[in-house]
């Protein structure tokens, strides 16, 4: 198999904020934008249920037909952004999604809900593979983990926010919360395509076969499984634990706030620790913070009460924060520049893939009890960090082979 190499550019001399350029920030601020107002898909369920009638089977397959269109889009976003550019997919997706979002709200009756639900789950993450491969072009490489951690610090605070307005919005008039989320989405569309420039290096045509290419590369598709694997730890957060956490004696409430938990500490500790995450080995940071993911849930086995959740939550937040930067940095050093966004959407999917596997796993073994349901969690996470560690050397080598190329 051939090795796909790149060439990053050499990193600057200074590591404060103004060494990321301003295109990057301008590409912050959409997505904070973005996810400000992303207060329909948390929710859908719900508005599903309570205000359009729909059975709780109706409301699982329109939300497995959303699911299915996630899943696609990541690997369809990624290719496009390196066929038509990152500026063009990225706006266009969002453009895209904001018709998907009045469509939804509009639509009535099972099949035509279920139908633009399946389009705004093929549209409302097509950002996520155009904006990683935006800040592999942008930014250089020493200050990757550093970025891709500012823009997940940024996603978790519009989602704080998009919690706060949705909670509101359910309550007061359900539907205006999707033309709120279009228009969000059309916001961040006009940012980017007035501040941002197409960043996809000039003089770098994708060449033929360039999925097969991706899929070729068993480095990446280690990476992957790594992924995959951690995808269907971390969501149990929202699958699974919620179920268990009723059976184990933790109230609604204690479980609200003991979830707020996870978006406080993440805002508040994760701009504090970006720099000195950013200073270590991406392979090893992704493998380190995958097992106290992993040890966090595990240690759910035995909580009996509100605080013995959060304390749990704590744990598995300090790893996710530290993670957040590692594994995009990990996927830009191994792809070429012609390729960002095919490796970003391939990835991407992975984790969609691990999450979408999530609830089946978890509840299987939710009847057998919380010790063999958390060990079996906790399980999942130790292998996909064993993988992280195992592939760390080979992803250290690899980028350290294109610097030299």
């Amino acid at each position: 198999m051939a090795v796909l190499t790149s060439r990053p550019a050499a990193a600057p001399s200074a590591a404060g904020p103004s060494s990321l350029p301003r295109p990057f920030w301008m590409l912050w601020l959409g997505t904070v934008i973005n996810r400000t107002g992303a207060m329909v898909q948390p929710l859908l369920s719900v508005y599903l249920v309570q205000v359009r009638g729909f059975t709780l089977a109706q409301s699982g397959a329109v939300m497995t037909a959303f699911g299915v269109g996630s899943l696609l889009s990541q690997v369809l976003a990624g290719w496009l952004a390196d066929r038509l550019g990152r500026r063009a997919t990225l706006t266009g997706g969002m453009l895209a999604t904001s018709a998907a979002m009045v469509a939804l709200g509009a639509a009535s009756g099972f099949l035509a809900v279920a139908t633009t639900a399946f389009l705004l789950g093929l549209t409302i993450d097509s950002y996520r593979p155009a904006s990683q491969a935006m800040v592999a072009d942008l930014v250089p490489p020493a200050l990757r983990p550093r970025a891709y951690g500012l823009l997940f610090w940024g996603v978790n605070v519009g989602y704080s926010v998009a919690m706060v307005a949705g909670g509101w919005f359910a309550d007061h008039g359900a539907r205006a919360m999707f033309a709120v989320n279009a228009a969000a989405a059309l916001t961040f569309a006009a940012v980017v395509w007035a501040t941002v420039p197409e960043s996809r290096p000039a003089g770098h045509s994708p060449p033929g076969g360039r999925l097969r290419a991706v899929l070729q590369d068993r480095l990446l598709l280690a990476v992957c499984a790594v992924t995959a694997g951690y995808g269907a730890l971390y969501a149990q957060a929202f699958t699974t634990l919620p179920l268990a956490m009723a059976e184990q004696g933790v109230s609604r409430a204690q479980f609200g706030l003991a979830m707020a938990l996870n978006g406080v500490l993440i805002i508040v500790v994760q701009p504090l620790t970006a720099r000195w995450v950013g200073r270590r080995d991406p392979g090893l940071v992704l493998s380190a913070g995958t097992a106290v993911v992993a040890t966090g849930f595990a240690l759910t086995a035995y909580v009996q009460d509100g605080r013995g959740l959060a304390l749990t939550v704590a744990v598995w937040t300090a790893g996710e924060i530290v993670i957040a930067g590692a594994l995009p940095t990990i996927v830009a050093s191994l792809a070429p520049h012609e390729l960002q966004g095919t490796y970003a959407g391939v990835c991407g999917m992975s984790w969609s893939g691990g999450a979408v596997l999530a609830p089946v796993i978890g509840t299987a073994l939710l009847p057998l009890g919380p010790r063999a349901l958390w060990s079996g969690i906790g399980l999942i996470g130790a292998c996909s960090a064993l993988g992280a560690l195992l592939v760390a050397g080979r992803v250290r080598r690899r980028t350290a082979a294109s610097d030299t190329t």
